[in-house]
């Protein structure tokens, strides 16, 4: 069993619904049981390409799938609720964003999977809720509890 951190995002159409609705799907999964979710945050977009506020939340699970195989159900999961990964501008608005953050301890890096995910020490829409849900958790390349990166990333 291993314990996994997800993000979860949207900015597009019933951003609520969809981000409960991602939850649900993850639910339905008998591999993955979702131990806990944090409440959802309103944020402003990054990276200067989307235009519209986010809803984000995040979600701490327990699976018998492999980091690789959890991300393709994540993956089957957006397609689900709309999502055309194809058809979008990188880093643009999205009906449902499912990121696999941490994977254990995992550190990999692949041209489809890289955990940790790269940016999300440095992203407070990925460190508020994650500290909310899974404040202990070690980021296994920085050595330091998702506490702490929320703590530095909130002092900048």
């Amino acid at each position: 069993m291993a314990r996994a951190c997800i993000g979860i995002g949207s900015s597009l159409g019933e951003r609520e619904e969809a981000v409960k609705r991602a939850l649900s799907l993850l639910n339905m999964y008998r591999e993955i049981s979702v131990i806990a979710c944090s409440q959802v945050y309103e944020t402003e977009p990054e990276g200067g390409i989307a235009s519209r506020r986010f809803l984000n939340a995040a979600a701490l699970v327990d699976t018998t799938l492999e980091a690789a195989v959890l991300l393709e159900a994540l993956l089957a999961i957006e397609r689900h609720i709309g999502r055309d990964r194809r058809s979008e501008v990188r880093w643009g608005d999205r009906v449902i964003d499912l990121d696999l953050l941490l994977y254990d301890e995992l550190i990999t890096t692949s041209p489809t999977l890289t955990i940790p995910h790269p940016r999300m020490h440095q992203r407070s829409f990925v460190l508020r809720p994650l500290r909310e849900i899974a404040p202990e958790i070690i980021h296994p390349q920085l050595h330091k509890t998702i506490a702490q990166l929320w703590f530095e990333l909130s002092e900048k």
